[in-house]
């Protein structure tokens, strides 16, 4: 059984220090935490959708893990004199400037996609579509849904069960039909939309701290 490293606990006792009503999610923070960092070691990525706000804070998730959050996750001497290597001008630039990254990506960022596949085949599994296409088995599937019902999440969760991805929902607190699907579901102790994106931001930044501090806070 996986557990969580001493040195990350700081994230989790921060934020529920910062926000005690999340005190009754903890337990499922870490799980769907560790989900994801399993998921990173063995070289899988994370995908994530919502809609409205959701997707907005999907786009924010990807922003976290794809570049420095807190730290400038330095690339290592080793790919810089590849870098080099192929050509030393340029190089030297990429090498001074790129930035370690956890993949990601953001389901509702694909516009020409999307709204073909809407078009011409059905609209509510353009989420699911892209799961199809990106998902391996041992990615991680994000669903981030205030009510944990929104029909083109659900679908999408199917295909990333079905596929042998993990699912991690992010929705309210009420009973919901994500839950049924995600192997961990953190349901923030909230029923109004806005209060539950309220909490959503501090719980996905979490997250995206921990990881980056288990990924690349030795290099820094």
């Amino acid at each position: 059984m996986r557990i969580l490293e001493k040195r990350l606990e700081k994230h989790i006792d921060l934020l529920i220090e910062r926000y005690p009503v999340l005190s009754e999610c903890r337990e499922d923070l870490i799980n769907a935490y560790l989900i994801m960092e399993e998921s990173y070691e063995n070289g899988g990525k994370l995908l994530v959708a919502g809609n409205g706000g959701s997707a907005a804070d999907s786009e924010h998730i990807v922003g976290e893990l794809m570049k420095g959050f807190k730290m400038q996750r330095h690339l290592s001497a080793e790919m810089c004199e590849k870098l080099k290597s192929v050509d030393s001008e340029m190089g030297e630039t990429l090498g001074k400037n790129l930035q370690g990254a956890l993949p990601a990506i953001a389901l509702d960022g694909h516009p020409a996609l999307t709204t073909a596949y809407m078009n011409d085949v059905e609209p509510l599994l353009c989420f699911a579509q892209q799961v199809n296409g990106f998902g391996n088995a041992g990615d991680v599937f994000l669903g981030i849904s205030t009510s944990g019902n929104s029909k083109n999440v659900l679908y999408a969760a199917t295909i990333a069960k079905a596929k042998g991805l993990k699912v991690i929902g992010l929705t309210g607190h009420k009973e919901n039909k994500l839950e049924v699907f995600a192997d961990v579901t953190v349901k923030v102790p909230e029923t109004e939309t806005y209060m539950i994106q309220e909490l959503h931001l501090p719980v996905y930044h979490c997250w995206c701290l921990m990881l980056e501090d288990k990924f690349f806070g030795n290099a820094e």
